[in-house]
């Protein structure tokens, strides 16, 4: 399927240079997330696939994706090859220019894209996508206010991080740093049920009632647009009960509220469709993308507008803007991704690992470890939920569990890397979340690090 090598030859181990690009790293650089004090980087020296190691000679799987934007892998050869020959003609041109790649890419995009989405604005990444998409959806409805979950992730900035529902808010909140006009709602999470639910039918309808209610609280006229993840991705890997999203897109035509589905991580093949509304036949007014469009080779992001949205602005100058929208470099990046994707049949590839190998392999782990609450998920994006018991759900470690609270899962966490397994963690789950080009045996090879690794959670059970 891939043209990407499953077990690439390392250079030679190189311990000096490794000391040397930790050093200048905490000498110079201020990380994100994170007291700076504690920080206490691996110096990477190279990737390829669905690896990467260090300087030292230990390879990695990435079962991380980075930042769970990998989606084709590290240094796919068609990617590569498209950048350097993008560089060779135009590294930079402005936006007020036509550019063949950033046209192209916005075709491709648009023919991905459901129903009349059928316009591209080019941002830098996720968070300023859902910056513009919410100025869109306000200065389109002359409405203030947007409603998202409280389970939510969308972006460092100003808006996005007011809009996230996630304790990384709350410290910005403090600050001042965030802005207002934002009310917070219970997506459907029928394992946590706020609803009292059972059965996905009833938290569906019991989600989709108190976001009626939310909606007559705040006062419909005042709401420009409801923000949702789609899969939510860093708060949990919750994929809506069916009927849902349907619910959300009657209740917006109901009141004239704009629907923005966030899919700058559960889009482009993550979820195992080119966009994951696609699993519910569901057409936002807006849906904002970035990380998966070319994996982060080239930082892009960008929002798909609707016809409608489109014309709002035909004779009303839009006002914001970026001095890199649309970098060709990143266009070409995206056109080649996007290309190799089809040509690979990726994203049928992890439709199919999720469907035929995690899937299955993570249900059979949860019959072995006490420890696993829940197991939930769709194409290679997947998470583990911890508990102490299955009885109460009580989590391993508690939700926003800050620094010294956390040892359990860091157990988890640590035995996984140490076998050569590199997933994500928050709070007390582990994601599963490899590169849509991931193998069979690559897939089974991470399943078996992650169930020697709960052994150490295991521990933990009442």
């Amino acid at each position: 399927m891939t043209t990407q090598p499953s077990a690439p030859q390392l250079p030679a181990p190189d311990p000096a240079e490794g000391r040397r690009v930790f050093a200048e790293d905490r000498a110079h650089l201020f990380h994100s997330w994170a007291a700076q004090g504690a920080v206490n980087p691996i110096p990477v020296a190279g990737a390829a696939g669905r690896h990467f190691w260090d300087y030292e000679g230990k390879r990695y799987l990435d079962f991380s994706s980075q930042f769970i934007n990998l989606n084709i892998g590290h240094a796919h050869p068609k990617v590569v090859a498209a950048i350097k020959e993008q560089a060779d003609r135009i590294c930079m041109i402005a936006s007020t220019f036509a550019n063949d790649k950033r046209g192209e890419a916005a075709r491709l995009i648009t023919e991905l894209a459901p129903g009349d989405l059928n316009h591209v604005f080019f941002t830098n990444g996720g968070a300023d996508a859902n910056e513009h998409a919410v100025r869109m959806a306000r200065m389109h409805t002359g409405r203030p206010k947007v409603l998202s979950t409280y389970r939510s992730y969308h972006g460092g900035t100003a808006t996005a991080i007011s809009l996230t529902g996630d304790p990384r808010r709350w410290a910005n909140e403090r600050s001042g740093s965030a802005t207002g006009n934002i009310a917070h709602f219970f997506g459907p999470y029928l394992y946590r049920s706020h609803f009292h639910a059972t059965t996905e039918a009833e938290e569906s309808a019991r989600a989709l009632a108190h976001l009626a209610e939310v909606i007559e609280f705040e006062g419909p006229a005042t709401i420009a647009a409801i923000l949702l993840e789609t899969v939510v991705g860093t708060a949990g890997i919750l994929v809506p009960p069916p009927g849902y999203l349907a619910g959300v897109r009657a209740l917006c035509d109901t009141y004239g509220i704009v629907f923005i589905a966030d899919e700058v991580m559960s889009g482009f093949g993550r979820a195992g469709e080119w966009f994951a509304v696609d699993h519910w036949g569901v057409t936002p007014d807006l849906i904002t993308f970035a990380k998966g469009v070319n994996s982060g080779y080239v930082p892009l992001g960008g929002v798909i507008v609707s016809d409608a949205i489109h014309e709002t602005f035909r004779e009303v100058v839009y006002p914001g803007g970026l001095t890199y929208s649309g970098h060709p470099l990143a266009c070409a990046a995206a056109v080649a991704t996007i290309t190799a994707m089809k040509e690979e049949g990726i994203v049928e590839n992890a439709a199919r690992i999720g469907e035929d190998v995690l899937g299955p392999g993570l249900r059979e782990l949860a019959e072995r470890h006490p420890s696993i609450g829940e197991v939930r998920g769709l194409g290679v994006f997947w998470a583990v939920e911890l508990v102490r018991n299955r009885e109460t759900r009580e989590m391993l470690v508690p939700y926003a569990a800050g620094a010294g609270q956390t040892g359990p899962v860091d157990e988890v966490v640590a035995g996984c890397k140490e076998r050569g397994m590199w997933p994500v963690y928050n709070f007390n789950r582990i994601h599963l979340v490899p590169p849509c080009t991931i193998t069979d045996d690559e897939a089974r090879q991470g399943l078996e690090i992650l169930d020697a690794a709960l052994d150490a959670a295991d521990k933990y059970v009442d």
